[in-house]
């Protein structure tokens, strides 16, 4: 489970992320819904730990800067970072070393690099590849741990469409499993298929949750809603 609670990220006179809180619980699939600029990727990055912030995070009850919590989250970046001088399968060994990974990560990582059409490419270093390509090794490392939360930011841009057709069968596998998942988007229909809560966020705040049960109970129309919050707030600045 993740728990955000009362996150905020300021730089200097600029608030980026304005008093956040919201739970993801364990099997749900959560959306940071928003245009850019509205301080989904500065959320993700303090979640992971990355940036330093006011507020409080838990992961499965663990601060997010402890070893026990990033021992369990996986992050895929929005812009990919492999390591230029080591290839896919090194990428594997390299993740599988540093979080001392018990025997079996060699099948696993097999799997993942199969299902990710990397197999061809395991013998390429990480500057020879695409985006898409590199994006597909984050993919890879990220879910060689087993995590119990992951962390997706914008995970479709630039993947083909057969890696997003995997992508999205991992995710729903993933909530079997009883994983907790969050994915910062800006387009919606990318997640229509299977979304449990969304968080539509504008100018760094939250402006409206919902469930996918609420939507369907009531008739409403997410889009409009997503629409409705970000061109009004949007005329405004």
């Amino acid at each position: 489970m993740l728990n955000v609670s009362h996150l905020t990220k300021k730089y200097n006179r600029f608030i980026a992320n304005d008093n956040l809180s919201f739970i993801v619980n364990d099997g749900e699939i959560a959306v940071l819904a928003g245009p850019n600029g509205a301080g989904k990727s500065t959320a993700i990055k303090c979640i992971a730990g990355l940036l330093r912030f006011e507020g409080e995070i838990e992961i499965n009850g663990f601060n997010n800067k402890s070893v026990e919590a990033k021992q369990i989250l996986g992050y895929i970046p929005e812009i990919p970072a492999p390591f230029e001088l080591l290839t896919v399968w090194e990428h594997m060994e390299f993740i599988a070393r540093a979080y001392r990974l018990a025997d079996g990560w060699k099948e696993r990582a097999e799997k993942l690099i199969k299902r990710m059409e990397l197999d061809d490419k395991r013998n390429k270093l990480g500057k020879g590849l695409s985006k898409g390509m590199q994006q597909k090794i984050s993919i890879c490392c990220a879910l060689l741990i087993e995590p119990k939360t992951v962390l997706f930011d914008e995970p479709f841009v630039g993947l083909d469409p057969h890696a997003i057709k995997e992508l999205k069968a991992m995710l729903l596998e993933m909530r079997e499993q009883g994983i907790s998942i969050i994915i910062s988007t800006h387009m919606l229909d990318s997640v229509e298929e299977f979304w449990d809560k969304v968080f539509i966020m504008m100018n760094g705040k939250i402006e409206a949750e919902r469930t996918r049960s609420y939507v369907e109970k009531n008739g409403e129309n997410l889009e409009e809603l997503f629409f409705s919050i970000t061109e009004k707030k949007e005329s405004k600045t």
